[in-house]
């Protein structure tokens, strides 16, 4: 009986925005609470597991896209402990108090984490570039002083780009969309939508597309002539050139390419979504929440991905 009421508290209190009807409002709650709790458990534990591997590892620190890597998984990691925020909500009844206030500052942690993260995948792409585009010079061009800069004003621009929506211009997403006043009061902003995108999405986009086609344009060339080298000489010096070549970039590179191609397939829904209901063309709280959570669940999919892609 303490749980079914405990339950209804949930379903009459808080935003359920899969909820059909009063007596589906219940097992959609439940079902909510559980995928934001398992999402919040899993985000958290991979996230620590990454940050203790590169503690425990220093080899790894030679590698310096390194300080984005561990980076990113500190912003997933602060993602899944803000995640607590709603599970906690959930688990037992909030009194409403500043419920405004908590679901503004919510959805703009979750915000600018996720665009720390974006900003370290497109830098990581640059990095990359620079390695396989000048070789020779990379070392005096990427230095640690140069790359710790570099996160803090990745750290810096996510921050700024994300607070007009403090002072009334838009909402920078769904992330809050499980209190009532988020989902009800909070309402998007075509402008400040299209001010984020150009500013933010369509940047990052730009610069990994245009990196990632050139470094595997690069890595295909020299694997030809590399090819072409063995056929028309083939010696131990043809061998030892082709072990030492690009192919460790070029697998290096793949690895990086797996973690972006999944950040996006998993973040272009809540992207399209988050444009056509601010442009008032589709509004689907069940959209809304599947989106978001889908997006918010690659801060554990990144943990994976290294674990499958690379066993050093």
């Amino acid at each position: 009986l303490n749980m079914s009421s405990s339950v209804m508290n949930i379903s009459e209190h808080l935003s359920c925005p899969l909820g059909f009807g009063h007596y589906n409002a219940v097992d959609i709650c439940i079902l909510e609470t559980v995928v934001i709790v398992l999402l919040t458990f899993l985000i958290i534990a991979g996230n620590l597991t990454v940050i203790f591997v590169f503690h425990c590892a220093p080899l790894l620190h030679h590698y310096t896209t390194s300080y984005f890597i561990q980076t990113m998984a500190y912003a997933d990691l602060f993602v899944g402990v803000s995640c607590l925020v709603p599970t906690l909500s959930l688990l037992h009844y909030s009194t409403g108090v500043h419920e405004s206030l908590t679901c503004q500052v919510f959805g703009y942690i979750i915000s600018v984490l996720k665009s720390v993260s974006m900003a370290c995948l497109a830098c990581i792409s640059v990095d990359r570039y620079l390695a396989i585009t000048k070789p020779l010079s990379y070392n005096q061009l990427v230095t640690p002083c140069r790359l710790r800069i570099c996160i803090i004003l990745i750290w810096i621009y996510s921050c700024l780009i994300f607070l007009p929506s403090f002072f009334g211009w838009g909402k920078p997403g769904y992330h809050g969309d499980i209190f009532e006043w988020c989902a009800t009061s909070w309402l998007t902003n075509a402008y400040f939508t299209g001010f984020i995108v150009c500013l933010l999405y369509a940047p990052a986009a730009f610069v990994i597309c245009f990196t990632y086609f050139h470094i595997f344009k690069i890595c295909r060339q020299h694997t030809k002539e590399i090819n072409d080298r063995r056929a028309r000489f083939p010696s131990h010096e043809v061998d030892a050139a082709g072990e030492t070549g690009h192919s460790p970039d070029r697998r290096y590179a793949m690895v990086l390419f797996r973690i972006t191609s999944v950040f996006y397939v998993l973040w272009l829904p809540y992207i399209m979504y988050f444009l056509l209901e601010s442009s008032r063309v589709l509004e689907n709280p069940a959209l809304s929440f599947l989106t978001t959570w889908l997006a918010i669940s690659n801060s554990f999919c990144n943990c994976v991905i290294y674990s499958l892609s690379n066993s050093v």
